[in-house]
């Protein structure tokens, strides 16, 4: 073995500032790799916003039937539980199926097309009860989703 002599210092690589110092192409490379990255990453945001739209588009437009076709002839209690046909107090089944922008609206304060303010808050109450595995449930759900 050897042992390490003064003038060995020079065999050994160059120190990262001691490279930097010496060779500005190597500063000028450093830049343009980093450039190159940043605008890899801004043609990645520009391609994934059209997703997005397109998902918050297809939220807006999935549908919601009150209640769902299992239960159909069946009422709505004005607390959006299902009643049988008839029951005081409670609201027939809508006649057809509410958009995601719609009950978004309605949850906001504005009633339901076509529905009275009472109809439309039993209807609400009906969809915000809504559980996995019920006709509307994944649209209702996607709405809950922040943007």
């Amino acid at each position: 073995m050897s042992e390490r002599k003064p003038d060995d210092a020079e065999a050994l690589p160059p120190t990262q500032e001691q490279a930097e110092t010496s060779a500005p192409g190597r500063e000028v490379a450093r830049r343009r790799l980093l450039l190159g990255g940043g605008l890899a990453a801004a043609s990645a945001v520009v391609s994934v916003r059209p997703a997005l739209a397109q998902t918050a588009a297809s939220v807006l437009h999935c549908q919601i039937p009150v209640p769902d076709p299992s239960r159909a002839g069946q009422a709505i209690a004005a607390d959006g539980t299902i009643v049988p046909a008839g029951t005081q107090g409670s609201f027939p089944a809508s006649g057809r199926p509410f958009t995601g922008e719609e009950v978004k609206a309605a949850l906001r304060g504005r009633t339901l097309p076509g529905t009275s303010y009472e109809q439309s808050r039993a209807y609400l109450n009906y969809i915000r009860r809504l559980q996995s595995g019920t006709s509307g449930f994944t649209c209702y759900a996607s709405l809950q989703m922040p943007r």
